[in-house]
């Protein structure tokens, strides 16, 4: 054998790593490190969060709702879009509000309201996917005429019912929506 290889068996056998392997190596080093640390940042984030939630010191938005015997339909409009600008979103969202229905039931009558997200852009200013919100607004046949209405939202492709003033409203729903569409037609052949 050469003496290259005899140095090359040697620092084998010794453990000795090739400069490939070396590379490698750091670059695992530095990669868990840089891991770590965002780990370490996003745990100091969350539980500083936490602490101002559990303060008060962040506090859920809402606004005051109509009352009963005031609400129309369009107040009803109004004060959703009232209410959804106290979300924080990017600013690269639109959205629209449309009146969709009214449902007697016994004791109630719900108002019903879709908000339509999307994020138009200059080369697709017709979006591929939209995602909806949905909000009830219910007038209470039982309750006093002085009492504000009841209002419940969700998001399509979930169950989940939130109320204004106790969810904080998350702007990965909406892309979460909007990401599944996509997906979803991508596999599907027209």
């Amino acid at each position: 054998p050469t003496s290259e290889q005899s140095a090359g068996q040697l620092r084998e056998a010794q453990g000795i790593m090739d400069d490939g392997e070396y590379y490698n190596l750091m670059l695992k080093k530095q990669a868990k490190a840089i891991i770590r640390q965002v780990l370490e940042n996003a745990k100091k984030h969350v539980e500083q969060l936490l602490i101002k939630e559990g303060k008060g010191e962040y506090q859920i938005p809402n606004i005051q709702w109509v009352t009963s015997k005031d609400f129309t339909v369009t107040i009803g409009a109004k004060q959703i879009e009232q209410y959804v600008s106290t979300w924080e979103f990017k600013d690269c969202w639109l959205h629209c509000l449309d009146y969709l229905s009214e449902e007697e039931l016994e004791y109630q009558i719900h108002h019903h309201y879709r908000v339509r997200w999307s994020i138009p852009t200059r080369r697709k200013p017709i979006p591929r996917a939209t995602a909806s919100s949905y909000f009830i607004i219910e007038i209470s046949k039982v309750k006093p005429p002085t009492f504000p209405v009841e209002v419940y939202f969700f998001f399509e492709s979930n169950r989940l019912l939130h109320r204004p003033g106790q969810s904080r409203f998350k702007e990965k729903w909406l892309k979460d929506i909007i990401e599944s569409k996509i997906l979803l037609m991508e596999e599907v052949n027209f």
